[in-house]
């Protein structure tokens, strides 16, 4: 169960790699798994996974989001909802990849497996990052105004604690290199590369749309967001205002998505800003091998229906 929810949180932080910016003619992004890498095409789903034989399975099915109609596709909410699409997508993902990459099929995710995982994830999540950092900066300072920046800044801290902590698992280094491998095939079918596993291996690992650079960014619009009901319900117990923060959650996803968002879309100023937060990609992704860039080439190409290595 452990190893699930580790993974599963770094499918939570790729979450946000899927909406691609408006004007590109084919909208892709995509997700690491176990051995292999989820991508989202126009219409399709495309799932590439490395079996222990050695050769590639694939798969793919259509997709379709709430965001292309009323209110959904508001600003502000679409943001919340991507991100609750992405989720269901990701177990699925997760629990077809372990299947595959294993051959096991007592390590297909049941309903009352996905049930229990959701809870413990966010029971695991209330606790980690926002209980935890708002118990410690009511310990740490007095005044309001730094008790909430204090606040804020332990989230991160124990954010990039977690992730670099994670990230000497020999399990999540694996997702580590496919996350990189996800990366590269994305920004070389972007820039309009001929789409080799050569090629993709000569582009970067970092991507700006990737959903770990939006929880960064999430961290920093919390405390925003959170001091003024910080201080109407300030004095009330402390379940109270762990509670406010985990109501406050969409709407701090959905301003978080539309700063990624715009970011991504004003080309040179947009990628200055959030540069800085682009950096922690250095510790979610490593760098793939060729036979990984294959696994994520093929996956890229089962999600464009066969319209790149056709």
């Amino acid at each position: 169960m452990l190893k699930r929810l580790n993974l599963l949180f770094m499918l939570v932080m790729n979450l946000f790699a899927s909406e691609a910016e408006e004007n590109k003619k084919v909208p892709v992004g995509g997700q690491a798994v176990i051995e292999g890498v989820l991508m989202k095409g126009k219409n399709l789903w495309g799932l590439a996974v490395r079996r222990p034989s050695g050769d590639i399975f694939s798969e793919n099915w259509p997709h379709s989001s709430r965001t292309q109609r009323m209110p959904y596709k508001l600003p502000f909410i679409r943001g919340f909802v991507i991100m609750c699409e992405m989720m269901a997508t990701g177990f699925k993902a997760l629990s077809r990849s372990a299947e595959v990459a294993l051959e096991e099929e007592d390590e297909k995710m049941t309903f009352k497996d996905i049930l229990l995982s959701i809870v413990i994830a966010i029971v695991a999540v209330g606790g980690l990052f926002i209980a935890l950092p708002l118990w410690l900066a009511g310990h740490i300072a007095t005044e309001q105004l730094y008790i909430n920046i204090t606040e804020g800044v332990l989230r991160a801290v124990i954010f990039i604690g977690y992730v670099a902590i994670i990230g000497l698992w020999s399990d999540i280094k694996e997702v580590f290199r496919y996350h990189g491998a996800e990366h590269k095939t994305i920004n070389a079918f972007e820039k309009g590369f001929a789409m080799t596993p050569e090629n993709i291996m000569k582009c970067s690992r970092i991507h700006p749309r990737c959903g770990t650079s939006f929880l960064l960014i999430a961290v920093i619009v919390s405390i925003i967001i959170f001091s003024p009901v910080k201080v109407l319900i300030a004095g009330e117990s402390f379940a109270l205002q762990v509670l406010a923060r985990i109501i406050l959650i969409p709407i701090v996803i959905g301003i978080s998505y539309e700063v990624i968002r715009l970011a991504s879309v004003s080309g040179k100023f947009g990628l200055c800003v959030i540069a800085p937060f682009l950096t922690l990609q250095y510790l979610t992704t490593r760098e793939p091998n060729i036979k990984q860039a294959e696994v994520a080439l093929k996956s890229l190409d089962t999600a464009l229906n066969g319209e790149l290595l056709s």
